[in-house]
C-alpha cells in the first residue's frame, strides 16, 4: 500500500519508521507532504521517502492519505483538498477531536478512518484506538490494523463516541505518568539520591510494575496490596496519597480531558 501524509511531524515519523521496519510499505510507496523545507528534507534523508512542500504531490501518490497535521490546520488542509481525493483513497486522521463527519463533509469523500494513537507509538510501544466510516471496505481496514501495529497495540471500535474518551485516557495519558515519573525522581531527590540513580530507580519501578500488571493480568489492587505490609512504609505512604486526594485528583483530570476533547471536536 502506498502512503501519503499530510503533515511530517513526531506521529507521521513513527508511522513512517514503523511501517518500513516491518516490511508494510517500501520508501518508494511513502510521500510527505510537508510546508516546513527543512522538516522536508530530514524525512527524506533520514528515511529515504518523498517529501515535498506541495500538498498535492504527496497526496496523487498514495492509497491511504494520513491527515497528520495540528487540529488548528485541519480546516485550511481540507479546503485545498476538497474535491481533490480519488474514489479509491481513504483517508486516515490522526488528528485529535477531529469528527469523521467533519472530514467527510471537509473534504468531500467517504472513505475516513479515525485513529487516536498516544506518543510511545514513536518507540513502537503505543495505544491506539480508532473507527472508520461505513465506506471503508474490509481490505482497507486490514491494512490499516497492520499499519496501526508497526506502533504497538490497536483497538478497533464502532462507535466513534469512544474516541474521545481514549484521547483522555490514552492519548493524554502518558503526560500523565511523566509527571508522576517526575514526582518520584524529585521526591528522591528530596530524600538524599544523587539525581541519575533517582531516574533509575523510578523508571525501572514504574516499568516493571507495568509489566507486572500486564502480564501476570491480576488487578493493581491485589499487587498493590501484596506490596502494602501491616503497619509498614508502604501503607503510610498510601495514607499520604489518599488522604492528598491522587486517586479523585487523576480520575477527575481524565475526565476534564474527555470533556474538553468534546468541546474541541464541536
Amino acid at each position: 500500500m502506498k502512503l501519503a501524509f499530510i503533515g511530517g511531524g513526531t506521529m507521521a515519523e513513527a508511522i513512517i519508521g514503523g511501517v518500513l521496519s516491518k516490511g508494510i510499505a517500501g520508501r518508494e510507496d511513502i510521500s510527505v507532504g510537508e510546508y516546513l523545507e527543512a522538516r522536508c528534507q530530514v524525512l527524506h534523508e533520514r528515511y529515504g521517502v518523498f517529501s515535498t512542500t506541495d500538498n498535492f504531490k504527496a497526496v496523487e501518490k498514495g492509497d491511504m492519505v494520513v491527515l497528520s497535521i495540528k487540529p488548528q490546520n485541519l480546516s485550511e488542509v481540507m479546503s485545498q483538498l476538497d474535491g481533490s481525493l480519488r474514489p479509491d483513497q481513504t483517508v486516515l486522521s490522526i488528528i485529535a477531536g477531529a469528527r469523521m463527519s467533519a472530514i467527510v463533509h471537509g473534504l468531500g469523500h467517504d472513505s475516513v478512518i479515525r485513529v487516536m494513537p498516544n506518543t510511545p507509538a514513536q518507540i513502537g510501544e503505543g495505544m491506539s484506538l480508532w473507527t472508520c466510516s461505513p465506506g471503508v471496505d474490509e481490505e482497507v481496514r486490514q491494512s490499516a490494523r497492520s499499519i496501526l501495529r508497526t506502533m504497538g497495540e490497536e483497538i478497533y471500535v464502532s462507535d466513534e463516541k469512544y474516541m474521545d474518551m481514549a484521547t483522555a485516557l490514552s492519548a493524554s495519558g502518558p503526560a500523565y505518568v511523566f509527571l508522576f515519573i517526575e514526582s518520584l525522581i524529585d521526591a528522591g531527590v528530596h530524600l538524599g539520591l544523587p539525581r541519575d540513580m533517582s531516574r533509575v530507580l523510578a523508571l525501572q519501578t514504574v516499568l516493571g510494575s507495568t509489566r507486572l500488571v500486564k502480564e501476570t493480568g491480576r488487578h493493581p489492587a491485589e499487587l498493590k496490596d501484596m506490596v502494602s505490609s501491616p503497619g509498614g512504609t508502604t501503607v503510610e505512604a498510601l495514607l499520604a496519597l489518599e488522604e492528598g486526594g491522587f486517586r479523585a485528583t487523576v480520575i477527575n483530570a481524565v475526565i476534564e480531558a474527555y470533556e474538553k476533547s468534546i468541546e474541541l471536536g464541536g
